[in-house]
């Protein structure tokens, strides 16, 4: 596992959630070493995170991905994209995404996509989201990352900027409950 970039910030350590019976414990990892987002985590001033969890039994990408995004949590964030950015989607629309049958989804594209992971990007071009998945004997460990593209500021330092800084510390605890309820939902779907 690559060691984040000193100018990679790390959120926390770990977050605990109902996952049917059983708790969901999501933690930061370091981000794996040749996977989409590895570059991008060496690279000056760029925010890179990376949070997992492993739920039971073997899930591929597209189950994750189609899960993350029809949850009642991100369903939200799709009624506030709708609204503020005119961006609308449907769960029919996240599984195509997930099914490589379209490479958008709201606002954003797929920028690379292997049979494990895919990450995307954001019309702007400045935040990226990351998925992976990972077996790990019976079970399969899920991964959910993020980049943030620093911007050059008036001094010429590269920056994140005042908006994204402030939201970094609620970024990690949205991204956890994200990924959180996209383990809840695996488990409901398949039992």
């Amino acid at each position: 596992m690559l060691q984040e970039a000193a100018t990679s910030r790390r959120l926390g350590k770990g977050a605990k959630g109902a996952h049917g019976g059983a708790m969901v414990n999501v933690t930061a990892q370091d981000i794996p070493t040749g996977s989409l987002i590895a570059e991008q985590a060496t690279q000056a001033g760029y925010y890179t995170d990376c949070f997992s969890c492993v739920v039971p039994g073997q899930v591929c990408l597209a189950d994750y991905v189609t899960a993350f995004y029809t949850t009642p949590l991100f369903r939200a964030e799709r009624l506030v994209l709708r609204l503020a950015a005119r961006a609308p989607s449907t769960d029919a629309q996240a599984r195509a995404l997930a099914e490589g049958e379209t490479e958008r989804f709201a606002v954003w594209q797929v920028a690379a996509r292997h049979d494990d992971e895919m990450l995307l990007a954001e019309r702007s071009g400045r935040t990226k989201s990351w998925f992976k998945v990972a077996a790990q004997g019976a079970d399969t460990q899920l991964f959910f990352g993020s980049v943030v593209v620093p911007v050059k500021a008036k001094s010429g330092k590269m920056v994140l900027g005042p908006v994204f800084d402030s939201l970094l510390t609620a970024h990690g605890l949205y991204s956890r409950a994200l990924l959180a309820s996209a383990s809840r939902r695996l488990h409901h779907t398949r039992s």
